[in-house]
């Protein structure tokens, strides 16, 4: 059974992703900020990550940076739910090694399609190229703040 664990700060959001999630056979673990989220995910290493950008203590963006500094982490898939639609935090998620961006409101078959092509349970159609688009806007506010020159 893949694990899964889901940072998320809103606790109606938390507990429907967990509902969903569990009858669809995935062990769930949930954390309330970036913090704890960091913390359990260093402790169960989960197969992949849902998260929140938007949180108290550590954001989204903080955490994905630290496990993928860490070797034990690194390879954690890590996927951001959130309501930031804009390209420039699109851009920063992906460049952190995000391996993929999904906006609220989520439909939940957009979100069992996209964990079961990442954790390989089905084959991955073409992946988006999110390179070029990312490259030709530059780095954002966001990512300069955070010392990624």
């Amino acid at each position: 059974m893949e694990k899964i664990l889901v940072i998320e700060d809103d606790a109606d959001r938390r507990i429907m992703m967990s509902l969903f999630l569990r009858t669809e056979n995935f062990e769930v673990t949930l954390a309330q900020n970036g913090r704890v989220g960091l913390e359990l995910a260093r402790k169960i290493k989960p197969d992949l990550i849902l998260s929140e950008i938007n949180m108290p203590l550590l954001d989204g963006y903080e955490v994905l940076k630290a496990l993928r500094e860490d070797v034990a982490t690194a390879n954690i898939v890590f996927i951001f739910i959130t309501a930031e639609v804009d390209a420039e935090a699109h851009c920063l998620a992906m460049r952190l090694g995000a391996n993929d961006y999904l906006t609220k409101p989520i439909d939940l078959k957009h979100l069992l399609l996209a964990i079961a092509i990442h954790l390989k349970t089905i084959p991955a159609p073409n992946p988006p190229r999110y390179g070029s688009q990312c490259d030709r806007q530059g780095k954002g506010k966001r990512e300069r703040q955070m010392g990624r020159n």
